[in-house]
């Protein structure tokens, strides 16, 4: 196969994956303002759409430079390699998927990524400092979730305590428009900028571009 047709195959298979994710990760930005009836689902899913694609303008696109080349040294791996990691995590999202799994995508693209390139290359092709940080976070980021959850939720609880239910509810109407924002601002930051980093890195394979 052309060098070229396995190109198109890692950026399809990248789109493939980025779908994939959106089945699991996406669909959380919008679930309260869809099921408190504040926004009708096609306007969440615009406003979710909207503040994913403003991310990589706001905060960069520091996350897409770690895949692409802060993971794995790039001139061990191939297009062959991306595409295994590929398929690997995009049949991981299907199975969680189909299982009801509460799993996380950008860790399954990093173990798929990172397991074909040690299978086709040897442990060597890992960049063992680029790999801590991720690792470390796959035990912190829960601790830390329930931690800030259950933080807000009692200093939200505090401070409404006297209010009036239809006061609270109306301004919580409102605030759900700034956290679906926000959730939706962070995971264009993050997950979405995985599948730039593996295009990045096709295209580099490819001699299409430079490191």
């Amino acid at each position: 196969m052309s060098p070229f047709a396995l190109l198109v195959m890692v950026v399809g298979l990248t789109l493939v994956f980025e779908f994939s994710n959106g089945w699991h990760d996406a669909a959380n930005s919008i679930a309260t303002v869809v099921s408190t009836r504040v926004l009708t689902p096609f306007r969440a899913v615009a406003w979710a759409a909207f503040w994913n694609f403003v991310a990589a303008f706001i905060f960069g696109t520091a996350v897409a430079k770690t895949i692409g080349k802060g993971m794995v040294h790039i001139e061990m791996v191939d297009q062959r390699v991306l595409l295994a990691g590929l398929l690997g995590a995009i049949f991981w999202n299907l199975i969680t998927l189909v299982l009801g799994l509460p799993t996380s995508s950008s860790h399954a693209l990093m173990g798929g990524y990172g397991g074909a390139a040690v299978a086709h290359a040897g442990f060597g092709a890992l960049i063992l400092s680029g790999w801590t940080r991720p690792v470390l976070f796959i035990f912190l980021s829960p601790i830390m979730g329930l931690v800030i959850g259950i933080t807000v939720t009692i200093a939200t609880s505090w401070i409404v305590r006297k209010q009036r239910p239809l006061r609270v509810d109306r301004w919580f109407r409102r605030l759900q428009l700034l956290s679906a924002a926000g959730y939706s601002l962070g995971h264009g930051t993050n997950d979405a900028q995985k599948g730039m980093g593996i295009i990045t890195t096709a295209l580099v394979a490819g001699g299409l571009m430079k490191t």
